[in-house]
């Protein structure tokens, strides 16, 4: 490969890459030096990854701004590794519940109780599964940091495709069946484009979901293990322990920093992409905008080097759908499509009921009923905070959210500040929160309960700033012209185009309050602690004196108070989006 000027007498200077014959742009040069640092990165980061054990002894976590970058490193890709793993369980998870009613009525209710097991839930069972699978090596933490971290992002994705496929219009689902599609092409031709536009929201916060948890996912406590990777969790949790307030200072700029750079390099891209896949027949007068999206767009080398990397899609998608014969179809009555409908939902139940009963066995052998009792009553206080936070906070940002998506430029300006905002740890406002506790003699149960919604309410946020960017623009100028304004507007057009996306935003927001709640309830800044009376603060005392019983026995009542919540008041509002506000 060879490179040299060439001269364009008076016009800007280009690059010529003999072997090809084609001129490279600077967007070319800048892209690939973009794409050549990421790799080193990438490369160096997983390289850590993979150090001894007892590396984490010989060096262990201090807090010297000079690491900051590198622990800054270690965070992010954790991050990224977990959103990898999170997309690929939305496409296989979501699909198969949209497509199938019989998976349906397994795998909703699943999420509906994975999403509420609290992040150090899964670590009080996980840390040593992984540990022992790279035994003396990082890697088994790291895989228990990262599986932490795809813990608190996967499920706001899979609620977020899942309803979109559920609303999908029928007349496009009606001409993908006319074209022959197989449901392979019918995915990435017609599905994952209609959900990509909230999609894309959806990782956004999911991002941003895990640093309000990366001090659980990355200084790790159950029992008597303790590991401390490399990290801004545990710079964050070092720092809260020793009280050194400067030092939270620097892991909070480090956080904007990290988060202000792939904003820009990898999310602020997407949205400007992902705006092409909106659903409607006139053109937007404003679209999102991205300096490295325009700068992709006119190279030649970046296409060319990610050319290989969609062949295997596109060579899936060119499949042709087989011409095979009809399967005899078995001809059953409507009563026994009815029976066996009973009989799969009676083998459901049977499971549960078997799983649920080891659950009982396992706590039964070392509680009481009072015990369960007292767990009952705990979980009805941090109910009662959940249900208060998420009104307040749909009060709040549902105009706010409303009034920045139908305006494309704002949404730039904001997206950055909201990413921080929604990753900004509740451990960050300890110091605070527990010297005003103390000082002012507050009572913990009121003032700790914002720390709850902290991380969990822009979930509402992200979900109706992408409801109403994907209103139609024809609708938008139907009621202009019609002049719908005020109250009309909300009831006629803007409350009925976002709300199947306030009702994902508002259920994966509630989840992870019950999951907050561990964080939130009880909080500690150096040798302080304080408590407020919730099921948050029961389940941390237990995984933190490695008390697996009442760990399982708070995990089980949160579990049943969180589906029994979905399913008296989001899935019958979601049965009603699907039914009634879909664009048809």
């Amino acid at each position: 490969m060879v490179f040299l000027f060439e001269d364009t007498r008076g016009a800007r200077p280009r690059l010529r890459f003999l072997r090809s014959g084609g001129a490279l742009s600077w967007a070319d040069v800048f892209a690939f030096l973009l794409l050549a640092a990421a790799a080193v990165l990438v490369v160096h980061g997983a390289g850590q990854m993979s150090q001894p054990l007892a590396q984490l002894d010989v060096a262990p976590v201090v807090l010297d701004p000079a690491n900051l970058p590198e622990y800054a490193l270690r965070t992010t890709l954790r991050m990224f590794a977990a959103l990898a793993a999170s997309l690929v369980f939305t496409f296989t998870v979501a699909m198969l519940a949209a497509r199938s009613r019989k998976a349906e009525m397994v795998i909703i209710p699943a999420l509906d109780i994975l999403q509420s097991v609290p992040v150090l839930g899964f670590l009080t069972f996980t840390v040593t599964f992984f540990m022992g699978l790279f035994p003396g090596r990082q890697l088994g933490a790291e895989c228990a940091a990262i599986f932490a971290i795809f813990t608190s992002q996967a499920w706001n994705m899979a609620f977020s495709f899942y309803q979109s496929l559920r609303t999908l219009p029928k007349d496009l689902t009606e001409v993908s069946r006319q074209f022959g599609f197989s449901p392979w092409l019918r995915f990435v031709r017609l599905e994952v484009p209609f959900a990509t536009p909230g999609l894309v929201w959806n990782i956004m916060m999911s991002m941003s979901g895990g640093w309000f948890f990366v001090v659980a996912s990355e200084a790790i406590t159950v029992g008597d293990t303790t590991v401390a990777l490399p990290g801004i969790g545990s710079w964050l949790a070092l720092a809260i322990a020793q009280r050194d307030v400067a030092a939270v200072g620097w892991a909070v700029a480090a956080m904007a920093v990290v988060i202000a750079l792939y904003d820009q390099l990898v999310f602020r891209p997407v949205v400007a992409w992902a705006d092409k896949f909106r659903f409607e027949q006139t053109a937007s007068q404003q679209r999102p905008r991205s300096w490295l999206y325009d700068l992709v767009r006119r190279t030649r080398l970046v296409r060319r080097l990610l050319a290989p990397f969609g062949w295997p899609l596109r060579w899936l998608a060119a499949i042709p759908r087989p011409h095979l014969p009809p399967l005899p179809r078995l001809r059953i009555s409507a009563a026994t499509g009815r029976l066996l409908d009973r009989l799969w939902l009676g083998v459901v139940i049977l499971a549960v009921a078997w799983a649920v009963w080891l659950v009982a066995g396992f706590i039964a052998t070392s509680l009481h009923w009072s015990d369960v009792l007292a767990a009952f009553g705990f979980g009805l206080a941090t109910l009662a905070r959940v249900v208060v936070l998420i009104a307040v906070a749909s009060l709040i940002w549902v105009p706010i959210g409303m009034w920045i998506g139908l305006r494309p430029a704002w949404a730039g300006r904001v997206q950055p500040l909201a990413q921080f905002l929604a990753a900004f740890p509740a451990n960050v406002l300890f110091p605070f929160a527990v010297t005003a506790i103390v000082v002012w003699r507050l009572d913990p149960d009121i003032w700790l309960s914002p720390l709850m919604v902290l991380g969990t309410q822009w979930y509402i946020l992200f979900n109706v700033i992408a409801g109403a960017g994907a209103i139609p623009t024809d609708m938008r100028e139907a009621a202009s012209i019609y002049g719908i304004r005020g109250w009309q507007w909300w009831r006629q057009l803007g409350l009925p185009g976002i709300f199947p996306y306030y009702v994902t935003g508002a259920l994966t927001a509630s989840g992870g309050s019950w999951n907050a709640s561990i964080v939130a309830e009880a909080v500690s800044w150096g040798d302080r602690h304080v408590e407020a009376a919730g099921l948050g603060a029961f389940i941390a005392r237990a995984t933190k004196a490695g008390d697996f019983p009442r760990v399982a026995l708070g995990i089980a009542v949160m579990s049943i108070f969180v589906i029994a919540f979905n399913r008296i008041l989001w899935r019958p509002l979601y049965g009603f989006a699907e039914r009634r506000l879909r664009i048809d």
